[in-house]
């Protein structure tokens, strides 16, 4: 049955001084998928992302620029905004720490909670960070530095405002044990959990006096402090409900927020801090916290200094939007790290974009045009093929997507959607159109391979929506379906049929062009290797036979496990005319193949192919590249020919 509940998502509220990076694409793309899937589904939905203004790094910012900090703030803000545009982020409200109907939220809760002997006055000496804008204790601060950022910290002494988190460790704990739901995934909830287990939780400094930071929401109870920073970003999850919809207030209805999607590195400030607000609040908690891994880049953390930090804007430019969000969740599972590589990267675009989704659109209306006049056709009376595509069609829509989008299982769920997409293909080449439509007496069953076609595509088109809204919009458009994804069209169960036959299509430009490696670079070839001059004698005699090979039993060659593999892309390996780097798929999983079959093929007439490869070789390394199998072919000092199958089979079959 389908959840009627409003949902509320929100990101982190992103500093206004940081350059948009990987990080914040990836946190603001997920959430902007279960916005959309949920709208799709029904819900009423509201996205929360937004801006943090305050703080001591804004207010040094500003002043080393020689400008006042709001107008730095106003001058930033747009580089989010704009990003979000253009990386179709859906959206609903989009929060400034520094919109006064926040300010008046926050200092109401201040209040509340100094009127409730909540907050006190003390002094405090610590180990101050600046960058981080925290207070450490002895313990935490190794070397003089800061056990976060690493940088220095500087000891203070003063006096501050302090919330009383403390007393309410058990009931926080006591929380986080009987919702299993509340922290995820489950190693997140672990560390946690674990934390407040074996630590005494203390009260939290929530002010800083003006002497030092102005830049800030100011105490309603004492003009000469600020309120500390995340208190103040913390309370946007709430004000946003009040002032930001057009209906207001909305808070009644969409509070608790049932997702707060957030990086690991703030996991503790939502976790403990939020929560512990909020119970002193009595407020509820929200329903999940879902902290996500980190970006690596080639195998290196992130940073400024190393100069490898990854521009969203760019890659925009170089591949898309829509294959830039869909790497980002196909990738890795969502709450765990991830590696970022453009290779990597222009590899999943041409496999699973290019080769895979754009060429079943592609294929699909250049049939349609040539041989129906460009009408959708009527289908006849399906057969086998036709029912098993069908089916696993409708399980997708209706059972395996919602399983694993509701989970956050993002990557899984675009699995999923690509295992459709490669039996759709399969299906094309099993049923050879271009064969039915040069005979008459087939051309009943011509134009049910073609609705099949394109009634997967369709239904297709409502799988991707989430993620690639742009493509799939393309898809329907292309079909001559004006469908209209602001509607809730997977409130309901999906029946095949929903494309009506004797609609025009409208072809247009390919969905996914194929992205070359290297554009531009001249091909490079290996160096040659200078022969050593050898002395020839005649040979008199026959030459020697050879020692007859050692025998092996049937028991050592059963360890040898053969399948077929399906190549879905190829590239030549630079500096080597004989290598050539496979992405092949083995039906439940795609490896990549380093094969020293250069010089008898070029790459893109591998493409297609369904080849022979040993899939329990021990992955090596060929010029510096991992391959993961071997592909069989015949032939002594030269490849001849790749070995492949004569019928059609699944990639993955086991070959004996």
């Amino acid at each position: 049955m389908t959840n009627t509940a409003p949902f509320y998502i929100t990101t982190p509220i992103y500093y206004v001084n940081d350059v948009p990076h990987i990080g914040h694409a990836y946190t603001t793309i997920a959430a902007d998928v279960l916005a959309r899937y949920w709208r799709l589904r029904g819900r009423e939905v509201f996205f929360l992302t937004g801006l943090d203004e305050h703080g001591q790094k804004v207010q040094q910012a500003s002043a080393k620029a020689g400008i006042d900090p709001q107008v730095h703030c106003d001058r930033l803000a747009p580089q989010f905004q704009t990003l979000w545009q253009r990386l179709n982020i859906s959206n609903d409200a989009f929060i400034r720490t520094t919109d006064p109907e926040h300010k008046s939220v926050v200092q109401r809760y201040l209040q509340r909670l100094y009127d409730e002997k909540l907050i006190y006055k003390d002094s405090y000496t610590g180990w101050y960070c600046t960058f981080d804008e925290r207070f450490w204790t002895e313990k935490d601060v190794e070397a003089g530095l800061c056990p976060d950022c690493k940088r220095p910290v500087e000891q203070l002494s003063e006096h501050n405002y302090f919330f009383k988190m403390g007393q309410y460790q058990n009931q926080l704990l006591d929380h986080i044990k009987q919702s299993p739901s509340f922290i995820r995934p489950e190693s997140r909830r672990n560390e946690v959990l674990g934390f407040l287990q074996t630590q005494t939780l203390g009260d939290l400094s929530i002010s800083r006096p003006k002497s030092r930071l102005s830049w800030g929401i100011e105490l309603p109870f004492d003009h000469e402090y600020v309120t500390y920073v995340w208190f103040d970003a913390l309370v946007n999850y709430m004000s946003a409900l009040e002032y930001l919809p057009r209906e207001k207030p909305v808070g009644n209805r969409f509070w608790p927020a049932t997702i707060h999607l957030v990086g690991k590195d703030i996991l503790t400030t939502h976790a403990v801090y939020w929560s512990t607000m909020l119970m002193a609040l009595n407020l509820p908690l929200p329903e999940t916290i879902f902290a996500h891994g980190w970006w690596t880049v080639d195998g290196e953390k992130m940073s400024k200094s190393r100069g490898n930090v990854v521009d969203p804007n760019e890659m925009i430019e170089k591949f898309g939007t829509d294959a830039f969000r869909y790497f980002l969740l196909r990738e890795v599972p969502f709450g765990q790290d991830g590696d970022f590589s453009q290779s990597a990267m222009v590899t999943r675009v041409n496999s699973d974009l290019a080769n895979g989704l754009g060429n079943l659109l592609s294929r699909t209306l250049t049939l349609i045009e040539r041989t129906q006049g460009g009408a959708i056709p009527t289908p006849g009376t399906s057969g086998p093929a036709e029912q098993e595509l069908q089916q696993t069609t409708l399980q997708l829509l209706n059972e395996t997507l919602p399983r694993h989008l509701e989970q956050l299982e993002f990557n899984r769920a675009l699995e999923a959607v690509w295992h459709v997409v490669q039996l759709a293909n399969q299906y094309v080449d099993k049923t050879a159109p271009w064969s039915l439509a040069k005979k008459e007496t087939a051309a009943d069953q011509l134009k049910t391979v073609l609705y099949t076609m394109a009634e997967t595509l369709r239904c297709l088109s409502l799988t991707i929506y989430p993620v690639i809204p742009k493509s799939a919009q393309s898809i329907c458009l292309q079909l001559g379906i004006p469908e209209q994804f602001i509607n809730p069209l997977l409130k309901n169960k999906i029946e095949w049929g929903g494309l009506k036959p004797g609609i025009m299509i409208h072809k247009g430009s390919s969905l996914f062009p194929r992205i070359e490696s290297n554009p531009g670079a001249k091909p490079v070839t290996e160096s040659p290797v200078p022969s050593q001059p050898t002395a020839v004698t005649p040979t008199l005699t026959a030459p020697p036979t050879p020692p007859a090979p050692p025998q092996i039993t049937i028991d050592d060659f059963m360890k040898i496990q053969l399948k077929t593999a399906k190549v879905l892309s190829a590239e030549r390996v630079p500096k080597s005319e004989k290598l050539i780097k496979l992405q092949v798929s083995l039906g439940t999983e795609q490896r990549q193949i380093v094969a020293g079959i250069g010089k008898k093929y070029e790459p893109d007439s591998l493409v297609g192919k369904t080849i022979v490869i040993v899939a329990n070789l021990k992955p090596a390394k060929l010029m510096g590249i991992e391959s993961q199998g071997m592909v069989l072919a015949a032939g002594d000092a030269d490849v001849r020919g790749l070995l492949t199958v004569l019928e059609e089979v699944d990639p993955g079959t086991k070959v004996k």
